[in-house]
């Protein structure tokens, strides 16, 4: 099943005149990384607070692109200038993770049936990263199958935004949203751990 994450090697080629910027004024891939997961936070608490502005539609999807860069960036500037680090390791699962459960915690207030279904969402989407981080260990090589990966949610939760912007009244068809991504997401798990077994030649 396609996935956005198969777009990231256009997506990075077009990012390269900032890495090579951010590279020039000494900018490291830890320092992206972790400005990337104090900006979630912070457009998480916004949105949490002003669910019912019509600007934090407008937000939300502006900066998940701006996330899903930063993202890639960090990526590119550690593997073209050598900068991987153990400590990046680290900070890059964990703040994902972080980035993602503080920007869909507030969909919470929005969905008007059912609003577990946004823990759901949530909940596999952790157990997703976690299955991806553990075919490293296993197999060698860190998995990011579709559909909904990380890309794919961010899409998702963009394209909602947007909706929710113009109005068109999502709110009571919201859970069935997140129920029908969770069970992409199961999809995606499953496809990481049968993968994942497998061992890199």
């Amino acid at each position: 099943m396609i996935s956005i994450y198969e777009l990231k090697p256009k997506f990075q080629q077009l990012l390269m005149p900032i890495v090579n910027f951010l590279h020039n004024k000494k900018v490291t891939p830890n320092q992206v990384t972790i400005s990337a997961c104090l900006l979630s936070i912070l457009t998480g608490v916004l949105f949490y607070f002003n669910t019912e502005s019509a600007w934090i539609y407008a937000v939300i999807p502006v900066f998940m692109f701006i996330r899903m860069a930063m993202n890639a960036i960090d990526g590119v500037l550690a593997k073209k200038f050598n900068l991987q680090s153990r400590l990046g390791k680290f900070l890059n699962e964990l703040t994902d993770v972080i980035s993602d459960t503080v920007l869909f915690i507030p969909f919470i207030l929005l969905v008007q049936t059912f609003p577990v279904s946004v823990v759901i969402f949530i909940a596999l989407s952790i157990i997703s990263e976690m299955a991806g981080v553990i075919s490293e260990s296993v197999s060698g090589g860190r998995r990011y199958d579709g559909p909904m990966g990380k890309s794919d949610r961010a899409f998702l939760i963009g394209v909602i935004a947007i909706l929710l912007l113009f109005s068109i009244p999502l709110q009571p068809y919201l859970h069935f949203i997140f129920l029908a991504a969770s069970l992409l997401i199961c999809l995606n798990i499953y496809k990481r751990v049968i993968n994942g077994m497998e061992v890199k030649r």
